[in-house]
C-alpha cells in the first residue's frame, strides 16, 4: 500500500502528490509517482486545472541518481529527503522559500 497523501494547491491551481519513502530514493519510486499523476490528471483533474505536481520524500538520496532519473521526466515532480526531526528554524523557512521559487518558476528538479 502507497504512503502517498493529495491535496490541492490553490494558488498553483493543480493536485499535489506527496509521496514517502523510508528508504533511500530509487528510480523506480519515480516511475510509480508519475503512474498516481497519471492516474490523478485522468481520472480527477477538472478541466480547468493544471497538471498534477509530484513530491517525493526519501530517507536519503544520492543526487547523481536523481539527476538520471529526472533527466527524461515530462512530469512535474520534485525528490527531497526528509528528516525525523525539525531542522533549525532558519534552515527550514529557506527550505520553504526555495521550494516556492522553484513551484512559481516552474523548475521542480
Amino acid at each position: 500500500m502507497p504512503s502517498i497523501c493529495c491535496f490541492f494547491h490553490r494558488e498553483l491551481n493543480c493536485l499535489v502528490a506527496i509521496e514517502l519513502k523510508i528508504g533511500e530514493f530509487q528510480p523506480e519510486h519515480l516511475g510509480k509517482l508519475e503512474f498516481y499523476l497519471e492516474a490523478l490528471d485522468r481520472d480527477l483533474r477538472k478541466p480547468h486545472e493544471g497538471p498534477s505536481i509530484g513530491v517525493l520524500l526519501c530517507a536519503s538520496k544520492d543526487s547523481e541518481v536523481v539527476e538520471y532519473a529526472l533527466s527524461r521526466s515530462l512530469s512535474p515532480a520534485l525528490v527531497a529527503e526528509y528528516w525525523t526531526r525539525l531542522p533549525d528554524r532558519k534552515l527550514l523557512q529557506a527550505k520553504l522559500h526555495e521550494f516556492y521559487t522553484l513551484t512559481r518558476t516552474g523548475h521542480t528538479r
